[in-house]
């Protein structure tokens, strides 16, 4: 079956396909155009079953489903990118929908242990982190308890459901490890990574085929299904989204597992083993993926739209985490131009759809699927699959940020952990670091401002000592935000006069150094002085913007063109300490009565960026609380650039 052929059967011949020549020509934002599609076909809860397709099989109500998982992870993706609030809305209310008044979760039945149940938990573990809501954390809980009672086979691997019995599935490895890792990550509990790296070693152990590399869709332990070999267990065919689910599951799972874990180089070599092997039978014309994988010249096979996003996705995010090497960038922007090209349209309506999805394939069950090339084939190839619609605006994403990591590519951003050291109780007993560090996704945190940097390319580290000459050599910006006083630490690390010489030595050297104070109620600005005053700047214990309640006015700050902000005209900063600069400082940004809000310095080969207050953290730039008016997440961007480019540091 030809793709033209089935583009007619799903939409008719009445829907406006745009030349491959101008959509490729509009390089980003894809994702955004198709979640915009996403919301006026499912709404703000992500009701899939409101389609005729999907209602058919599913009956009425936003019902516990994977597909919904997967359009989530989308939308987080998006919020991450553009700071927009209403993707995280999306999500929220999304999940809102299967809690009672009272709180509880009411989603579905552990004891029905189906893996497919368990990835929109990742939402969940967005909303906790972000929030603090405890019944986030009850739900995350019940969902952790089906995977601690979930049936493995005698080697140890999940079973995909409980009515598929000693049968692991490629699709299972996305839909839980993803959620594992993550709350494992959360919970500072390392034994729990020893169980996914397993999950992903046992599928392809049983899976990978020695000839071509690659995996097929399923393993049954007993070998008693009918579709299931009877010698090797194996399912008979390669099917593209079930590689996908798991190479993608790979990646997202890399997300979450310390880069010192022993067995993280394990998942990295079995991603590059598998995508070596997709990367051999990618179509050469297209660029895209055959639904099913090594038969290109079967006459009803075709290409397919969800597995290709997920081989792209999985290319991309590997070079831009370092798992594997640029060449696997080739392969993907093919990929992506022929997802574009082939798969994306544009209605007479202005709307973006994706097309060409195989609605789903299974194996087993009532009626019986029994894995064969015309099974496959007798499946429904539909327009904005969820799932499909989903991993492609993670792969928009993907591919968008590619286009400007360059920028920042092989530098390092340094974020301090001991001038500010404060540390307390999480939900699970562990004394961890807070306050304005990169891991935070609540108010406090400073996660957006990361993947601001990480978007630009820019590595984000920590330094939990003090600063030396040695531990700075390879650290291209500096940022410390909101030293401690006694206030804040029963025993601040104070800036000293050694801490001091070691910074400005660095800076000379050509580092970016980037101080964020705070009002001198909140800060110790007498010995961030030592650091600063060597530059020209000098935090006053006079302060400004003093916000009462949800009075924003008179956080608003105004900003000129300037040298970093060309397109940011106004932010918002609260509970400032107002700045007093002379040379070699300068004032990049004041009030309308003069106060001096940002100053920047240029040292020797280096720089520096003064603001008395840390303006950058999640509650100002993640869209949730302050007007759409105040540009804080734009300031970022700009900020993030102008950083790189300055920084110059000889290694």
């Amino acid at each position: 079956m030809s793709f033209k052929n089935i583009k007619c059967a799903v939409l008719g011949c009445g829907l406006l396909f745009t030349s491959s020549g101008n959509l490729m020509a509009q390089a980003t934002g894809y994702g955004e155009k198709v979640a915009a599609t996403a919301l006026k076909i499912w709404g703000d809860s992500l009701n899939i079953n409101n389609t005729s397709e999907l209602a058919s099989r599913r009956g009425k109500g936003a019902h516990w489903t994977y597909e919904r998982g997967v359009l989530t992870n989308g939308f987080e993706a998006l919020w991450y990118k553009t700071g927009d609030p209403k993707y995280y809305e999306t999500i929220r209310t999304a999940m809102e929908v299967h809690f009672d008044k009272e709180g509880n979760f009411n989603a579905f039945k552990i004891e029905d242990y189906n893996l497919d149940n368990i990835l929109t938990g990742r939402a969940l573990i967005t909303l906790y982190k972000v929030t603090g809501n405890k019944k986030y954390l009850r739900a995350i809980e019940y969902i952790k308890q089906q995977l601690s009672e979930q049936p493995k086979t005698k080697e140890g691997g999940y079973w995909h459901k409980l009515r598929y019995p000693y049968q692991m599935w490629m699709d299972g490895l996305y839909m839980a490890e993803g959620f594992s890792t993550e709350l494992a990550a959360l919970k500072g509990d390392k034994k729990y990574f020893d169980e996914v790296v397993n999950q992903f070693v046992l599928m392809e152990k049983n899976a990978r085929d020695p000839k071509t590399g690659l995996l097929y869709h399923g393993y049954d332990e007993s070998r008693q299904e009918q579709w299931a070999n009877k010698e090797t267990g194996l399912s008979q065919h390669f099917w593209s989204r079930a590689v996908g689910w798991y190479v993608m599951g790979i990646v997202d799972a890399l997300d979450y597992i310390p880069r010192d874990y022993e067995k993280r180089q394990v998942l990295i070599d079995i991603l590059t083993r598998t995508l070596d092997a997709i990367i051999k039978v990618q179509d050469d014309k297209t660029g895209t993926w055959w639904n099913l994988l090594n038969l290109p010249n079967y006459k009803e096979n075709y290409l397919e739209s969800s597995g290709t996003t997920m081989f792209v996705y999985a290319m991309a995010k590997g070079v831009r985490n370092g798992y594997l090497n640029e060449s696997y960038l080739i392969p993907a922007k093919k990929g992506y131009k022929g997802l574009v090209d082939k798969f994306i349209s544009k209605d007479a309506e202005g709307n973006y759809h994706f097309e060409g999805t195989v609605s789903v394939s299974g194996l087993g069950g009532k009626p019986y699927r029994d894995g064969s090339f015309e099974y496959y084939m007798s499946e429904k190839v539909v327009q904005d699959d969820p799932k499909g619609l989903g991993a492609f605006i993670k792969t928009a994403v993907e591919m968008d940020i590619i286009e400007t990591t360059q920028l920042g590519k092989g530098k390092n951003v340094v974020l301090d952990y001991y001038f500010n050291n404060e540390f307390k109780k999480d939900a699970f007993g562990n004394n961890t670091q807070w306050h304005y560090t990169w891991d935070e996704k609540d108010n406090n945190g400073f996660s957006l401002l990361g993947s601001v940097f990480t978007k630009h390319g820019v590595d984000t580290l920590t330094l939990k000592t003090a600063p030396t000459a040695e531990n700075l050599k390879n650290a291209d910006i500096y940022i410390i935000v909101d030293p401690d006083g006694l206030k804040d630490n029963k025993n601040p690390n104070y800036i000293t006069e050694a801490s001091a010489q070691a910074i400005y030595d660095w800076v000379n050297n050509g580092g970016v150094l980037v101080l964020m104070t705070n009002d001198s109620a909140n800060c110790d600005l007498q010995h961030t002085n030592i650091l600063a005053n060597r530059f020209g700047i000098n935090f006053s214990n006079q302060g400004r913007n003093f916000v009462k309640g949800n009075d924003y006015a008179t956080g608003a700050v105004a900003i000129k063109k300037n040298e970093i902000f060309k397109n940011t005209k106004k932010i918002y900063v609260k509970e400032i300490s107002i700045i007093e600069a002379k040379k070699p400082a300068k004032a990049l940004v004041k009030a309308d009565n003069g106060d001096v809000v940002i100053a920047t310095a240029k040292v020797g080969k280096g720089s520096v960026f003064a603001i008395g207050d840390p303006w950058l953290y999640n509650e100002y730039t993640d869209g949730r609380k302050i007007p759409a008016e105040y540009q804080n997440f734009e300031a970022a961007n700009e900020l993030v650039k102008w950083v790189i480019k300055k920084s110059a540091v000889k290694k």
